[in-house]
């Protein structure tokens, strides 16, 4: 049976993920899960401790809120959230997310954010793994041009230093390694409807991931 209290949006990096997810979750008033930062959050445990027990209970003793619509990771009540946007603990992520161990520790407490107050899942199997039964999936995608310029102008408001021409090799270099991963490899659910944010504006992306799931809460 679908939950219509459960939106995921699924795609590649730099796609527009995260901020149709926050939109979302602002417009609906829904809990957002950033399972991305999640990962990275696990990330930065496991650095710590190059163990997945110890980085399982390290992670379990941070403190992960969504204040606002938005997720933030506390840890001993310091804010590290903006930490986690490193492009380094990014790299070391993505490498994690491909391992059973780092996703079998994850997927509870990303299940256990689901709620009847509604929750926007961000990430790569949101639909496929995590919510299998979510009312509205969204696979969200964009031309790989266009994503390294997104990532190029967020992180250069962040005050870190890039390159254009590394940003797109890495993005391309990070798509095929989600995608040909054995355990939860980045592909859209049977159910899920495409969406392709590459000449779109985030309020029209946001617009038509509404009207889909206004229709879908429709037929029930």
């Amino acid at each position: 049976m679908k939950n219509n209290n459960i939106i995921t949006i699924d795609g590649p990096s730099a796609s527009g993920k995260g901020s149709l997810a926050k939109a979302l979750a602002k417009e609906l008033d829904f809990i957002l899960l950033d399972s991305g930062l999640l990962y990275r959050a696990y990330s930065y445990c496991f650095e710590q401790s190059q163990n997945h027990v110890k980085a399982k209970n390290l992670f379990l003793n941070l403190q992960i809120n969504s204040i606002d619509h938005q997720m933030y990771v506390f840890e001993s009540s310091k804010d590290i959230t903006s930490i986690l946007r490193d492009e380094n603990i990014a790299k070391s992520a993505s490498i994690l997310s491909g391992l059973k161990e780092t996703r079998d520790n994850l997927i509870s407490f990303q299940r256990d954010l689901a709620s009847d107050r509604g929750l926007v899942a961000d990430g790569r199997d949101m639909g496929t793994v995590v919510f299998p039964d979510a009312g509205t999936k969204i696979f969200l995608v964009a031309d790989a041009e266009v994503r390294a310029k997104r990532r190029f102008l967020e992180l250069q408001n962040a005050g870190q230093g890039v390159n254009m021409r590394d940003l797109i090799d890495d993005i391309r270099l990070r798509d095929e390694a989600d995608k040909a991963r054995e355990i939860s490899p980045l592909m859209p659910a049977n159910d899920s409807i495409e969406v392709n944010s590459s000449n779109l504006t985030p309020q029209e992306v946001l617009e038509i991931v509404l009207k889909i799931y206004k229709e879908n809460t429709k037929e029930d």
